[in-house]
Parts: structure tokens; sequence; C-alpha cells
């Protein structure tokens, strides 16, 4: 099945490094980082197993819970977080589900043909407590991902949720943001005080 932005993220039951999880109950009232690896003991997915368990401050402070998937065994990934932890020195808390049989890889289309019949490509989802999915990212499996740019979309769309604007290209927590063309002069003022820049009618850029 193809998933889009706006869709429910689809729910399941499985076994992970952390027991057995409902998906949405496990959610619950957070956010969720939810991201495919092709196997364990590789290279680049060690580095980014690493990566996700030395910024676990950094995603608590967005109320985001991360959560892998690799197509092995929960055994496999016991002892493969050994080996995260010892060449990525860090202690990797989050769950990692086991998905031998690739039910959830084809569930959320992580199963890219062309790339690999058996391995998961990297995708991320971002999920809301809603249990929306709010972004999707796809690499290939030859190319880690880069994790500011992970952090700084939960950002802007925590914003975006809490605000009511828009980010523009290259924004970075601080920056000045925009106000939607959806909200109106006499709407912005109210929901705006503090005023904006009109650039032009369609692109208004303020602070929060």
């Amino acid at each position: 099945m193809t998933l889009r932005i706006g869709d429910i993220a689809p729910n399941f039951d499985v076994e992970t490094t952390k027991g057995k999880i409902n998906f949405h109950d496990w959610i619950g009232g957070s956010w969720a980082f939810f991201f495919s690896h092709p196997a364990d003991y590789t290279p680049v997915c060690t580095t980014e197993m690493g990566r996700t368990a030395q910024l676990a401050d950094e995603f608590k402070k967005r109320n985001t819970k991360p959560i892998g998937l690799s197509t092995d065994t929960i055994e496999e990934h016991n002892t493969w977080i050994l080996d995260v932890n010892d060449t990525q020195n860090t202690n990797l808390t989050f769950p990692i589900v086991a998905d031998a049989d690739l039910s959830i890889a084809k569930l959320y289309d992580m199963i890219h043909p062309s790339e690999s019949e058996t391995a998961a490509v990297r995708s991320v989802f971002i999920i809301d407590p809603n249990k929306k999915i709010r972004l999707t990212m796809t690499y290939p499996m030859s190319v880690g991902r880069n994790f500011d740019e992970i952090l700084r979309v939960i950002d802007a769309l925590q914003l975006g949720d809490e605000k009511h604007i828009a980010t523009p290209a290259d924004w970075r927590s601080g920056d000045k943001v925009i106000i939607p063309p959806s909200i109106n002069n006499e709407e912005a003022k109210d929901i705006f005080p503090q005023g904006w820049d009109e650039v032009r009618s369609y692109l208004r850029f303020t602070e929060v």
C-alpha cells in the first residue's frame, strides 16, 4: 500500500527489543520517529541506530519516541545492539521491531523491489499524537539519513501546529516564519500582534 501525508499510520501488534507492543498504544500522546533499515550488522544502519541513541535527549525534548525496524529477529537485534553501543559509544534504549517475515515492511511499503526483494529501504515516518503521518522520507540503502534534518522537520511541524505558521526554505529554530495565505491580514492582526513584514501579499514573514 502507498502511504501519504495525512493518512493514519497503520496499526500493528509486534515483538520488539522492548517487548510486545501495539503501535498506536505505544505512541500514546507522543510523536513518533519510525525508521527502517535493510538489515542488522550493516555499516550504515549501525551508525544510524547509534546516532538515534545519541540524540535521545533531543527526541525527548520534542516529545518524540524513536522506533526502528529491521528485517531480522529479536535475537539478532539484541546482539546487534551490543555492537551499536560499542562502536558508536552510546546506549541504545529505544525499541527495534522484529520483522523477519517482512509483514510490517510491506504494510508500510518499505520494500522496493528494484533495490531488494527482502530488505527494507531507509524509510522515515514522522507520526503525530493523532497517529497521522506528517512527513515521509525515503533514502536508498547506501545513503545514511541526515538527523539534523529529521529534528528540524519535527521542530517545524510542531511549531506550525502551535502557532499556525509555515516555515521557509532552510528554516531553523529561531528564524522568521511565514504567515500562510489562508490567514488574511485582518485575521493575522489577532494571531500575530507582533506584526509582520509583507514582501508580497502572499509572502509575509513574522517572528514567533
